[in-house]
């Protein structure tokens, strides 16, 4: 009798309503092939269509009737993209932060590497060219058959560039229906392992004997063997452009049995180009050695524990960081690096990779979806040690996984604002916890919620105190701008940063220049109506940008140029108002035309290795003055910035946003850190027009435990985070009234069961109302805000679910989406 075993998976679709476990059965020939984890194609649905799946269990019996459940069709060459561990990590995901599988599943896999079904249109079998005259075709038809008949197929994607037009499909059945072509379903995915050709010499003793009997008149071959003759092999790329080869001319080494043509698989490596430089590990402060005996003994009995270094800008952290991994190679384990920005990987990059060599892999969004595939492989291969990134790299695929680091631990990027809305932190936890590692938290400036598990025992808590220099932390300057304007000074400069500015200059110091806002102008208005210039799909101020002279919406991309006449009441008293990094820029320029001076912000950095080129000429000081937004407040390592002038201390403090103290606090005491970090001190000029707040005052002074015991009050009273528990539930639809509706139709529901459950309603359930940003991308947004003890949330998502899933059908549209954040970084 057939051995039957079954399989539950996950399909690669995105509906709500296969987020379930489908049962497949294994083929005999396939027993014992399949396990969990595995990736595989399976047919779906009453068509039977083609789709990807991943393993998640293998069940020997099932409750259905095992003749109606079909077979897998096919495993997936490279099926061991994922491990067991990491699809235990995606049923954790899937449960916290209520998202579907799937999307589980595609943050802890490579990105392109899906199989996606894509059409490729052939010419049917049937079709003559001769009669191409008898069939009334149109443009767009006519268009398609003619490049079929130069082309053995085309793909859809192919198609709507060609023909110009998105929507095709309408033209494509109708010349199916002409049966003129046929269309074919395919799985492909967006990357591949890429490979290139190399010529390698074949191994023969009496080879120079051969070369010798080559016709002299064929000289390219004779060059050919003698070049391969000294290299034995090289890539076919490299011998075609140094010797000027053709390929017929291998090819007939090749028939003579001299040379063999391989592929061979290329690495597409994004740091190749990278000038790094050899360091050895640094001698230790007492502090850091401290720091590292600390973590030691944990790492030595392979178990789980968090830590929270909390350590002055400047204090070495690094240094530790990289001095425990080491220690961690004699373990035979694993490290993951993460860093808050993308700005900050090339950096810690050429550190790593000057410590570890070749060791060393990177993972973040700027790579190409073949540098990040060929980095991913290295890590699942074992081939390196160390995962360096941003966010993502906490699901880099090592097997023997020992420490995460997670430096900046603060920073708000740590943060998906994706399906599924994880926390990295989260993310590092569970799985140091399922690999008995260490877990790494580090910064000046920890996190509300970081600091306080610290004090209670949750996190081992380290301070360093002192810089690595021995150097003071840099003086810090409050400058008041209303006193300044009281002087008869409307500049953006106060007289203090723009005198320490120019000594800067005389003595060949370097300066950052740091407001968090880019652009040129934040809002053009009237001044006669007060009309201000906004987005049409997300009801925003557009921003001024001088450079393109167009404004801009900073969330869809809308552009359009900005008006010279009022369109409200046809003024000529159209102005712009605010300041973004741009207008700093070009302001710079102006009082200080003799420094060189550039620009670091998502305007400036939208092309590839951008940013490392300005970073590095910056390092090199070619740069005099580097004007930056949040991507240079924290990490930048660089010895010869002596001042740092914050143009707008109280940006954030008077958004609506529970951590705008805590926020504008960290990026006050990051964007000092950049001074003095050399063997000079640094200074730094604070420019605000509220210099009395007491963020301000505990950014001056460096004084976190201050500024911790007061913020810590304040979320106390107002119960937030870290005394209460978030969830933000969004919903966005084009249609305002019926989104409204069915807003309060599941505040309703919710209402009900939290009432069932005897919780106090005015304490937990905020809503529902219009989300700050009420409209982006033509989709209208409101928002129910829960606020919980953190022993309810989890009853309270089981809540939620229920309502969500059990009752979509019968209460909500498809047409309202609804987004769920557990424990939301920011609710706008």
């Amino acid at each position: 009798m057939e051995k039957i075993k079954f399989v539950k998976v996950i399909i690669n679709h995105k509906s709500n309503q296969t987020d379930r476990a489908y049962t497949y059965k294994i083929p005999e020939k396939l027993i014992g092939k399949i396990h969990i984890a595995s990736r595989i194609i399976i047919p779906f649905g009453k068509g039977n269509r083609t789709i990807e799946g991943f393993v998640v269990d293998i069940v020997d019996h099932i409750d259905i009737d095992y003749e109606k459940v079909k077979y897998v069709k096919s495993m997936v060459e490279e099926s061991d993209i994922l491990s067991e561990e990491l699809i235990d990590l995606c049923r954790w995901m899937k449960e916290k932060y209520l998202c579907k599988f799937i999307d589980a599943i595609q943050c802890v896999i490579p990105t392109g590497i899906s199989l996606k079904s894509k059409k490729r249109i052939v010419l049917n079998k049937n079709f003559k060219e001769k009669e191409l005259s008898s069939y009334r075709l149109s443009e767009k038809q006519g268009k398609i058959i003619k490049l079929l008949l130069d082309r053995s197929h085309v793909t859809e994607d192919f198609l709507k560039k060609y023909l110009q037009d998105s929507n095709i499909n309408a033209v494509i059945k109708s010349l199916e229906d002409k049966n003129m072509i046929v269309v074919k379903n395919a799985l492909k995915s967006d990357v591949n392992t890429a490979f290139e050709k190399k010529i390698r010499l074949l191994d023969k003793e009496d080879i120079r004997i051969l070369i010798n009997k080559v016709n002299k008149n064929a000289k390219k071959q004779r060059e050919v063997l003698a070049y391969l003759l000294e290299h034995k092999e090289v890539l076919w790329g490299d011998i075609k452009e140094k010797m000027n080869v053709s390929l017929s001319t291998i090819q007939t080494l090749s028939d003579k049995g001299f040379v063999e043509m391989i592929e061979v698989e290329k690495r597409r490596d994004p740091y190749k180009n990278m000038d790094v430089l050899s360091t050895e590990a640094l001698a230790l402060t007492k502090e850091q050695t401290f720091t590292i005996q600390q973590i030691i003994p944990y790492i030595d009995k392979n178990t789980y524990k968090p830590f929270l270094i909390h350590g002055v800008t400047g204090s070495g952290k690094t240094e530790v960081y990289m001095q425990l991994i080491h220690y961690l190679f004699n373990q035979s384990k694993e490290a993951i690096v993460l860093v808050p920005e993308i700005a900050l990987t090339s950096q810690m990059i050429e550190r790593f990779k000057g410590r570890f060599g070749n060791n060393v892999a990177v993972l973040h969004s700027k790579l190409s979806l073949g540098e990040r595939y060929d980095e991913w492989n290295r890590i699942k291969n074992g081939e390196v040690k160390i995962a360096v990134g941003a966010r993502s790299a906490v699901f880099a695929p090592f097997k023997n996984l020992g420490m995460i680091i997670i430096d900046e631990e603060h920073e708000h990027t740590y943060k998906s604002d994706y399906s599924p809305k994880y926390h990295a932190i989260d993310v590092a936890k569970f799985r140091c916890i399922q690999n008995n590692g260490v877990l790494i938290l580090g910064s000046a400036t920890p996190s509300i919620e970081s600091y306080q598990k610290s004090l209670n025992g949750e996190y081992h808590k380290i301070e360093m105190r002192s810089r690595f220099n021995n150097n003071s932390l840099p003086g810090m300057e409050i400058i008041d701008m209303r006193k300044e304007l009281e002087k008869g000074n409307k500049s953006i400069f106060s007289a203090c940063l723009h005198e320490g500015i120019m000594n800067n200059l005389k003595k060949g110091e370097q300066t950052i220049l740091f407001l968090n806002r880019r652009g040129h102008s934040t809002f053009i208005s009237c001044r006669k109506c007060g009309y201000v210039v906004k987005c049409p799909n997300c009801e925003i101020s557009l921003t001024y940008h001088a450079a393109s002279f167009d404004a801009v919406c900073h969330y869809c991309g809308y552009t359009k140029k900005p008006p010279k006449i009022c369109p409200a009441c046809e003024s000529k008293y159209i102005k712009y108002f605010g300041v973004g990094t741009e207008k700093i820029e070009v302001m710079t320029k102006k009082y200080f035309p003799q420094a060189k001076v550039a620009r670091l912000d998502l305007d400036t950095t939208s092309k590839k290795g951008e940013m490392d080129r300005t970073l590095d000429q910056f390092k090199k000081g070619k740069i005099d003055i580097l004007i930056g937004t949040q991507m240079i407040a924290k990490g930048l390592d660089f010895p010869n910035v002596t001042l740092v002038g914050v143009i707008a201390a109280d940006t954030n403090l008077n958004l609506p946003d529970f951590r705008a103290n805590e926020k504008t606090f960290q990026l006050i005491t990051q964007v000092a850190g950049r001074a003095g970090r050399g063997e000079i001190l640094g200074n730094v000029v604070v420019q605000t027009y509220g210099p009395d707040h007491f963020v301000i005052d505990c950014a001056k002074d460096h004084d976190y435990k201050y500024f911790y015991q007061q913020e810590i009050m304040l979320r106390k009273e107002f119960f937030y985070p870290p005394y209460a528990r978030l969830i933000n539930i969004l919903f966005t639809a084009e249609n305002e009234a019926q989104l409204i509706k069915e807003t309060h139709n599941f505040a309703n529901m919710l209402r009900g069961k939290l009432l069932e459950c005897k919780m106090n309603l005015r304490e937990v359930l905020h809503g529902p109302h219009p989300a700050p940003l009420s409209k982006i991308k033509e989709k209208y947004r409101w928002q129910i805000i829960i606020k919980s003890n953190p022993v309810d949330q989890n009853t309270i998502k089981g809540i939620i679910n229920d309502i969500r899933f059990d009752n979509r059908g019968n209460h909500f549209s498809k047409d309202i989406n609804i987004s769920i954040d557990i424990d939301p970084y920011s609710m706008l």
